[in-house]
């Protein structure tokens, strides 16, 4: 597998020319029809952000094939494996490469970090409506308008800026994916909810153990970051907090409706080490287990819930 540490030597790989920038570059789609763009695998040391309209062929990172004809964004992370497969280009598209590097010292540096779409899988990428493509499409041009004049101390700023903006905006319309996904398939938090039920009660918590995000997402189909932040939008909690609450949920009827000690409760649970889960059950409920089912079992104690 090919890695890039320069966004020059990827361009060179494509039969393109040279970038204006070595840390910076950015084209459209009518530029790309000359490009070599077979089957190839690789990795790169910067950021990947895509508009694709395709024709044939398809893009896949992270476990997943991306397809779709409709317009659509992708982002890429550095060291993300990337595979492109024959691809076809509509006329309309964009691809932009920041190098890691070009962030350092800007508050973007940290910020990217938090966008968690770069963590998405490829069937996740973001849909745009006629209206969003104008306003990417909007900041691109800004970008490139700098990006083809003389630089000066200035250009790299005002550069960021429309890429920060670009981020956020896609933040926003990810948020509007997530309401109009919810309304078309139903709550993912039920799916999630039903999930972890069926596991709890196939055993798989004493077999296999406490379950993680990675696993709930894999039972959903999703990437982990797209499935707690959809998740959030929904509820307002992450996919851990949602996890924690169901095993204290558990862990409460497990401890009034038998007689099983707290660490027996806690391995019937799936947690190796019981002082963990005695941690977790005073950290969502304000008491020990044992504190628990003495205020349960005499009543009038205030505070149990």
């Amino acid at each position: 597998m090919e890695h890039y540490k320069s966004i020059s030597e990827l361009h060179r790989a494509s039969n393109m020319s040279a970038p204006e920038s070595p840390m910076i570059s950015m084209f459209t789609c009518d530029e790309l029809k000359s490009c070599s763009l077979g089957r190839r695998e690789f990795t790169t040391d910067f950021y990947m952000i895509a508009f694709k309209k395709i024709k044939a062929g398809h893009v896949l990172y992270g476990r997943t094939k991306y397809d779709h004809e409709n317009g659509s964004m992708l982002f890429a992370k550095p060291r993300q494996v990337v595979e492109m497969n024959n691809i076809e280009l509509e006329e309309k598209g964009f691809m932009l490469y920041v190098h890691e590097d070009f962030l350092t010292g800007h508050p973007l540096h940290s910020e990217i970090r938090k966008y968690g779409f770069f963590d998405y899988e490829a069937n996740e990428a973001l849909h745009l409506s006629e209206r969003e493509e104008q306003i990417i499409w909007d900041l691109f041009s800004k970008i490139q308008m700098e990006y083809f004049n003389n630089t000066d101390e200035y250009s790299r700023d005002i550069m960021l800026t429309h890429l920060d903006s670009m981020l956020k905006y896609s933040q926003r319309f990810y948020k509007r994916q997530f309401i109009n996904r919810t309304q078309l398939s139903g709550t993912t938090v039920s799916r999630f909810n039903d999930s972890l039920a069926h596991y709890f009660e196939d055993g798989n918590f004493q077999e296999k153990g406490l379950p993680s995000v990675k696993l709930m997402a894999d039972m959903l189909n999703t990437s982990p970051r797209y499935l707690s932040d959809l998740l959030k939008q929904e509820t307002g909690k992450t996919a851990i907090e949602l996890i924690h609450i169901f095993l204290v949920s558990e862990a409460k009827n497990l401890l009034l409706s038998s007689d099983k000690t707290v660490a027996e409760t806690a391995y019937l649970l799936g947690f190796e080490n019981p002082p963990y889960f005695s941690r977790l059950f005073k950290k969502e409920t304000g008491f020990s287990p044992n504190e628990y089912k003495k205020r349960v079992e005499y009543p009038g104690q205030p505070g149990v819930a």
